[in-house]
């Protein structure tokens, strides 16, 4: 397979996609789709850039150091495939072992999470889980005493349940934030009434992150097997929450700009508990999209991205990964002194 695709323009002079392809090293497919996906996240990489690893160098256990250096490698313009082989065993060294199946949303906020924890510079590692962080307001009533009870909590990531028939983004969205009676077993405790009471819990959104990842919760665990749903669920290349979505606003929710635009969709292929994983990414200079699979990277188009919506494939978006529309985002000014 080829390791970076060569286009001719319409003067018949060779282009690179500016992608470089990634090797299947010890079952490494999931990782290498999520690699794909960190680079067309341009953000991560600049706030990496401004990070003085020099308090990190030699370590092989720190995941920002390695995640640093092979997003470098992924923009070099080079026609070889890019060096990964130390980031994938830099997660080895942190549990995600070599020659084995992961889950991508598993090891997505693995990932996130590594990094707020060893980069040593807490103001960037702060600004790299601002990127992705949902700010969220749960909201629990008793349904005994009507007390309510309100927590403030952030996600990395939102999670979508998938029902076993036809769905849409907006449907399982609105799904994640209806509200929920909690009985029996599920009963939560009232500080008011002092025991556990069937309660009735919501949650609305406090702000909405630079980036905006969706979790398509497609595996099902039942007596003692995992299975995968392939059902169909289309998802939009760009949408508004405030247009789509208006009832699920906390009141004190003030900003303005919440429409985003697809830039990167994770694909699982096959079954649950033998798969295969590949990403599509949308460049940020040419904005045509590219599919990556390992080594092999290739110009696509937006039809080929919607074929992963389900149904008679098995080929089915996983994750999905949105960028706000606004003006262009810059990091937070260096802190003196």
């Amino acid at each position: 397979m080829g390791s970076r695709l060569s286009l001719r323009d319409g003067h018949g002079q060779q282009q690179h996609s500016g992608m470089r392809g990634l090797s299947n090293y010890c079952l490494s497919c999931c990782v290498n789709s999520l690699l794909q996906t960190f680079s067309a996240t341009w953000e991560i990489a600049e706030l990496l850039e401004r990070w003085d690893v020099a308090g990190a160098r030699g370590d092989a256990r720190n995941v920002a150091l390695h995640l640093k250096r092979v997003l470098e490698a992924m923009r070099g313009d080079l026609p070889q495939l890019a060096p990964h082989r130390d980031f994938l065993h830099c997660l080895d060294q942190n549990h995600f072992r070599l020659n084995v199946q992961h889950d991508a949303d598993e090891v997505f906020l693995s990932i996130l999470n590594f990094i707020h924890q060893q980069m040593d510079n807490r103001v960037l590692a702060g600004e790299i889980q601002d990127l992705y962080k949902i700010s969220v307001e749960t909201h629990l009533q008793c349904l005994k005493c009507n007390s309510i009870q309100t927590e403030t909590s952030y996600m990395l990531s939102l999670p979508l349940y998938v029902k076993e028939d036809d769905n849409s983004l907006e449907g399982c969205m609105n799904s994640f934030f209806e509200h929920q009676e909690l009985k029996g077993i599920n009963s939560c405790f009232c500080a008011h009434c002092g025991t556990k009471n069937p309660s009735r819990q919501g949650v609305k959104l406090l702000s909405l992150p630079r980036i905006l990842c969706m979790n398509l919760k497609r595996f099902r665990n039942s007596r003692g097997s995992t299975h995968k749903l392939d059902c169909r669920v289309p998802f939009p290349e760009t949408f508004d929450f405030s247009q789509s979505l208006q009832d699920v606003f906390a009141e004190n929710f003030a900003q303005n700009e919440c429409r985003y635009t697809l830039y990167a969709v994770v694909v699982h292929s096959g079954y649950a508990m033998f798969g295969h994983y590949t990403a599509y990414v949308r460049h940020r200079e040419n904005k045509c999209w590219y599919y990556a699979d390992d080594s092999h990277v290739q110009q696509t188009s937006w039809e080929e991205v919607q074929r992963t919506y389900g149904g008679r494939h098995s080929r089915t978006a996983y994750m999905l990964m949105y960028r706000r529309d606004s003006e262009e985002w810059r990091p937070r000014p260096e802190l003196s002194g």
